[in-house]
């Protein structure tokens, strides 16, 4: 049986190593921030006992460990090698001056800074940290780097595979009545549509059957509606793949959420599936009445 990968991620406090946590639990690494050191050889044995469930681990370490038991972290690497886990460290660091604005940003207190000035305290973990620092396999300035650009510089170092990198869509179908849905990343009302709540024969019905969805959509300015959120769904999907995001929230609001707003989530719904994107489409109030 293969065993588990460890990356071991560490650096200076404030450069980046709980978003570097969080984009390689994306990528589908089980991650554990702030392990104790002295706790690796046990979890390595946990690894192994996993049947393979846990084939990419990533563990924060950093200088809260206090230097004795951060100076040990280099015997719990000697067993992994011994007993033939694989790893790399991956050390994230910053400029000085970036590191003191992200703090004053922050207004979080520095580990080493309890008696100390900032600038002090930073200077001092650069220089407890630099053995680590020398053995690391991956190197990242985080100075000029936003969160999606790390993401990015991620990706490349760890050769994060196509599908782990694919952006999974949700399509909301909703009613204004009930308020407008917190998760919503992008909102479209079709409300201005032509509404089968005043047709009789179609009021009982919903988006989800045929005749709702001919009425809806038989009106040119329905179509054009239609056309125009695709189109702006073709040039914003790549873009926020690009930057990164996992999960996106389309919904589609009309007065009560049963008839327009469920016409139009489908519609994008099957749309999104045809290009490719990992998409599920739900309706939330179309049993509300």
């Amino acid at each position: 049986m293969k065993k588990s990968h460890f990356v071991i991620v560490t650096g200076l406090s404030g450069a980046g190593k709980s978003q570097a946590i969080k984009c390689l639990e994306d990528f589908g690494f089980f991650c554990v921030d702030n392990l104790p050191t002295t706790l690796i050889p046990k979890f390595a044995e946990v690894c192994t006992q996993s049947q393979g469930r846990l084939r990419r681990v990533a563990l924060g370490i950093d200088i809260r460990e206090g230097g004795v038991l951060l100076n040990r972290l280099f015997d719990e690497l000697k067993y992994l090698k011994k007993n033939k886990f694989s790893y790399d460290i991956l050390f994230l660091e910053a400029k000085t001056e970036v590191l003191l604005n992200r703090y004053s940003e922050t207004r979080r207190k520095h580990p080493l800074g309890r008696h100390k000035s900032l600038r002090t305290a930073i200077e001092g973990e650069r220089t407890k940290m630099a053995g680590l620092r020398r053995e690391a396999d991956h190197i990242v300035d985080t100075s000029d780097l936003n969160i999606h650009q790390l993401r990015q510089t991620l990706m490349k170092i760890f050769a994060v595979p196509e599908k782990s990198r694919s952006l999974s869509v949700n399509v909301l179908s909703f009613g204004y009545s009930y308020g407008v849905p917190a998760e919503a990343d992008m909102v479209f009302d079709a409300r201005f549509l032509p509404n089968p709540n005043y047709v009789p024969r179609l009021k009982a019905n919903t988006g989800n059957q045929k005749k709702v969805v001919e009425y809806v959509l038989r009106s040119p300015i329905s179509a054009r509606f239609v056309e125009k959120v695709k189109d702006m769904i073709d040039f914003l999907l790549p873009e926020f793949k690009r930057e990164g995001k996992s999960y996106l929230t389309i919904a589609f609001g009309c007065t009560g959420g049963r008839h327009r707003s469920v016409v139009l989530a489908n519609l994008l719904g099957d749309y999104l599936n045809e290009k490719g994107f990992r998409t599920n489409v739900s309706h939330r109030d179309i049993r509300k009445k």
